[in-house]
């Protein structure tokens, strides 16, 4: 039996086996080992390296040059690695130090937005002009308009320019300012109609004595944005009304199916509403004037005025021109006095007399300033339609049966009270019992290989063949070979068995051994049975014919047998 050699014997021949094998490839087959193995270790080492390379994430995007440098000086300073990307529009710093640094940069002032602010009134020279301060100012006020501009999330850069007349105390007429906005929006993009809107607003409200209309919004494609208001406003056309109208629709289509359907079912109703609305806007002022003096109303007395004049006639009546009538009149006497003067003779009597009253009465006003409410109910229209009703016969199968005529008319009177019927106003309702067919309706079967879900993933099991094919194609005909090609050739058998023949030997003798150990045992077992056998039937054969058994000893004896 062969003996299984030790742990030690068996590697020192396997190792120099191995070495004995690779000193017989030639240069060609060891320059190919060596760079495969110069490969394995190069992706070993890369794989590692860029497990431990840290993600970078941006930390400022499309910042300008004077910012960039000011942020890139900045992360020097703080020992912080940084990169650019490929169109070199943004800054890159590890994925764990963002925020902080951030945060840092931001107790710096950085990044500063690279329009100027109001930061400009700041560094003003000793000595400078009004004018240069006003400049100043205007590109102050351009720079925060951009700011705020920029901080809508679908622009990415704007510029304001600013039109201010200066103002002159020689010009009847005002000159109002004016402001042009350029934005670049982010790819894909776009301002809906209220943006563009609240742009201008933001402008007129940021400015003083700027109107809206004084406002210009174009997109980086030249597209003038700031239209689109105007355009609305004339065509009547306005977003909030549109959805305020389909609000009001679905809000009487859910009252109509509320109260219909505890009584019809959820699957057996069906609604649609259509409302007419009026969102002309009136504004209305009117002076009404009543008149006074009338029996019921006493006349109210604004002011009054009253003038009386009496005058007196003369004692010289007249004559002619003379000595006497150029003389100075008498002394003036009351008319009693100068009667009892003058005995009587000529009585003096009042020659004119004027007597004048001016009364201003209150003029009776109302003034009324009316302003209609806009989206006023002008006609609602509604369509209402309810299924069969659903009956279990005798037979126990389904049928249906339509609405009576008094459950059409409860149902005709729940709508109507739902919904707030005006006949007034010309509202309309129209409940109609029919059977509903889309339940019973068979959809076709699209086939197998229609079928777009299957098509895609057919497409996608082809793919993944596709590639498993030529992965499998790759390893065995042309890895496969290479490494064949790289193998020496088989070495003659030696004289002595190899390793591994040792050991199938051993386990081949071991297999064999035990089975001719079990044959010998049987063997033996039969022999022992046939000895026993035997010795019993000498000893019977001796008791029964003892002449033959003495015959045969006696040849044994003489040296025959």
């Amino acid at each position: 039996m062969a003996t299984v050699p030790s742990g030690s014997n068996t590697t020192a021949p396997t190792t120099a086996f191995r070495l004995e094998h690779l000193s017989q490839l030639s240069n060609q087959k060891k320059l190919g080992l060596i760079l495969a193995a110069a490969a394995v270790i190069a992706l070993l080492v890369g794989a590692m390296l860029w497990s431990q390379t840290p993600d970078y994430r941006v930390l400022y995007n499309n910042v300008s040059d004077q910012d960039g440098a000011a942020i890139i000086s900045s992360l020097q300073q703080m020992n912080v690695p940084y990169k650019f990307s490929d169109n070199g529009g943004s800054i890159l710093i590890p994925d764990k130090q963002v925020h902080e640094v951030r945060l840092k940069l931001a107790g710096q002032g950085l990044p500063k937005g690279g329009l100027p602010g109001f930061e400009l009134m700041e560094n003003q020279k000793f000595g400078s002009s009004q004018f240069l301060e006003q400049v100043n100012y205007q590109r102050a006020l351009e720079g925060e308009l951009a700011r705020s501009v920029q901080s809508l999330s679908a622009v990415q850069s704007a510029r304001v320019h600013l039109a201010i007349a200066k103002p002159s105390v020689f010009s009847r007429e005002k000159q109002q300012p004016s402001v042009s906005v350029l934005l670049n929006l982010h790819p894909g993009r776009v301002l809906s109609v209220d943006q563009v809107s609240a742009i201008v607003h933001l402008m007129s409200s940021s400015v003083p004595n700027l109107p809206t209309k004084n406002v210009t919004v174009v997109d980086q494609n030249g597209n003038l944005l700031s239209t689109q208001n105007d355009n609305k406003q004339d065509k009547g056309l306005d977003v909030k009304q549109l959805q305020y109208l389909q609000e009001l629709e679905d809000s009487y289509i859910r009252r109509i199916e509320a109260i219909l359907t505890p009584i019809t079912g959820a699957a057996n109703v069906r609604a649609q509403v259509t409302a007419d609305l009026d969102f002309s806007r009136i504004e209305r002022a009117e002076e009404i004037y009543r008149p006074n003096n009338t029996e019921t109303d006493a006349a109210a007395i604004r002011s009054q005025q009253t003038s009386e004049a009496t005058s007196v006639g003369s004692k010289m009546d007249g004559g002619i021109p003379g000595a006497l009538s150029n003389r100075p009149p008498d002394p003036a006497a009351a008319p009693i006095e100068a009667n009892k003067e003058e005995g009587d003779k000529k009585p003096v009597i009042p020659t004119d007399q004027k007597k004048e009253s001016t009364t201003n009465y209150e003029v009776d006003k109302t003034v009324q300033h009316t302003q209609q409410a806009t989206g006023n109910i002008k006609r609602i229209t509604a369509a209402v339609v309810v299924n069969y009703r659903k009956k279990i016969n005798e037979n126990g199968e389904v049928t249906n049966e339509p609405l009576t005529a008094e459950e059409i008319k409860e149902i005709n009177s729940l709508v109507k009270e739902a919904m707030g019927y005006n006949e007034k106003r010309g509202d309309s309702l129209t409940v109609t019992n029919s059977l509903f067919t889309a339940e019973n309706v068979s959809v076709l079967d699209t086939e197998f290989w229609k079928d777009p879900e299957n098509i895609m993933l057919a497409k996608e099991i082809v793919k993944q063949l596709l590639i498993g094919a030529l992965v499998l194609f790759f390893l065995l005909k042309i890895l496969r070979p290479f490494l064949k090609s790289l193998m020496p050739p088989p070495v003659p058998a030696l004289p002595g068995p190899a390793v591994g023949e040792v050991v199938v030997g051993q386990l081949a003798e071991s297999i064999e051994e035990k089975r001719a150990m079990e044959q010998r045992a049987l063997e033996e077992t039969m022999q022992k049975q046939e000895y026993e056998e035997n010795l019993k039937k000498a000893k019977q054969l001796a008791v029964d014919q003892p002449a033959i058994v003495a015959s045969v000893v006696k040849e044994w004896v003489s040296g025959n047998g």
